[in-house]
């Protein structure tokens, strides 16, 4: 039962999120931080965010039904009922909010507020079953975590906080496409009009391409701009080079299946392997 609680959280998700909030927090801190403030930090988001992850198993129970990838989550399965999971989210997001507006600062308070909102209202409840824009402009929410960790230190959005939400932004779009061309009959099945379902795996494909171009810009101007060291820069460049050429030659392959399954992996490995790097190699170490 205790494990039903936990997956309408989606942890994966969380997890994935708290390392972006980490690094954005990092970035700004340059390793001076306030341990005190980062815990609760970390704290408020992983409550803020494991509260619109539950509302959206509440949402979409009936559709999760329909998709092998979903149809064992415990609403779709009836393990537990709507009435009390929607308790459990509203506890979850009030108390992450107290949090972050009481122990961090309002700034972060409000950001953590319009990232829900983004996801549940304006992805889960109206996007994701009317628009193939629901990926691009769902991603904001997704951006929210490394600026809400970055906003905690600083207190303001300045070129740092936009910075680590066009790298977040850029990098979810070719991410879930990836996935959604392998699952393209189960979601196509369930109702949902993601891009691949709508306008095809090719077309797909090819919009793919420009997010992941765009990430070498900006992994360049965090780097120049003084925000993270050469270490970030080469690691994030060289990766970016990689997944970059293997977006491209999706356009040509003919496994599909494998190319997307590749893709997918790469896009996760890379957002791990780029924010390790980034608290790694945070510029204007004081040892250094």
């Amino acid at each position: 039962m205790l494990a039903d609680w936990i997956q309408l959280t989606k942890p994966r998700i969380l997890q994935l999120n708290l390392v972006a909030a980490f690094g954005g927090y990092w970035v700004a801190s340059k390793w001076e931080p306030d341990w005190m403030l980062l815990l609760w930090l970390m704290i408020g988001t992983t409550l803020t965010m494991a509260s619109s992850c539950v509302l959206n198993n509440i949402w979409d129970w009936q559709l999760d039904q329909k998709m092998t990838r979903t149809k064992d989550r415990p609403l779709a399965c009836g393990r537990l009922k709507p009435g009390g999971v929607l308790l459990y989210a509203l506890v979850l997001g009030f108390v992450g909010e107290l949090v972050l507006f009481y122990k961090v600062n309002a700034l972060v308070g409000w950001l953590g507020l319009f990232g829900m909102f983004v996801y549940v209202v304006v992805y889960t409840m109206w996007l994701k079953r009317t628009s193939t824009w629901s990926t691009s402009i769902g991603g904001v929410s997704g951006a929210m975590p490394p600026v809400m960790g970055y906003c905690a230190y600083t207190n303001e959005v300045d070129a740092g906080a936009w910075l680590l939400f066009a790298l977040l932004f850029l990098w979810q779009p070719a991410h879930f496409w990836s996935l959604a061309i392998r699952r393209v009959e189960e979601y196509r099945a369930a109702g949902f009009p993601l891009l691949p379902v709508v306008k095809g795996i090719k077309r797909t494909k090819l919009q793919m391409i420009p997010y992941v171009v765009v990430l070498l810009p900006t992994v360049t101007i965090m780097y120049l701009l003084g925000y993270v060291g050469i270490v970030f820069f080469a690691v994030s460049f060289l990766f970016g080079m990689v997944w970059m050429g293997h977006t491209i030659i999706g356009i040509m392959s003919e496994n599909t299946e494998k190319w997307a399954k590749t893709n997918f992996f790469l896009s996760i490995n890379y957002l791990m392997i780029v924010f390790v790097c980034m608290v790694v190699d945070t510029a204007d170490r004081p040892f250094l």
